[in-house]
């Protein structure tokens, strides 16, 4: 089982969203715990061992280090603004 490590920047974003939405990506970060390579989970393309995942609007950037069973969660954002930052 993978630890998910949830950065700064991410962690403000998700408190600054509705109790909905807090829960929906909260709930997606647990299944990253279980699978860090889910179905529908993509590599980003010109970027060095980063992925991102769907959730409703909402994509979460991160990055795998399997030697250490980590999932370090860059970033989280609505998927017409999280790439520009990445």
């Amino acid at each position: 089982m993978y630890k998910v490590d949830v950065g700064p920047k991410a962690s403000k974003f998700v408190r600054k969203q509705d109790a909905i939405v807090q829960q929906q990506l909260i709930r997606k970060l647990r299944e990253l715990e279980n699978d860090p390579r889910p179905h529908g989970c993509k590599r980003l393309q010109g970027k060095k061992n980063l992925y991102r995942v769907r959730s409703g609007d909402y994509r979460i950037i991160y990055t795998i280090k399997d030697n250490q069973l980590l999932v370090l969660v860059v970033q989280i954002g609505h998927r017409r603004d999280v790439y520009r930052e990445t």
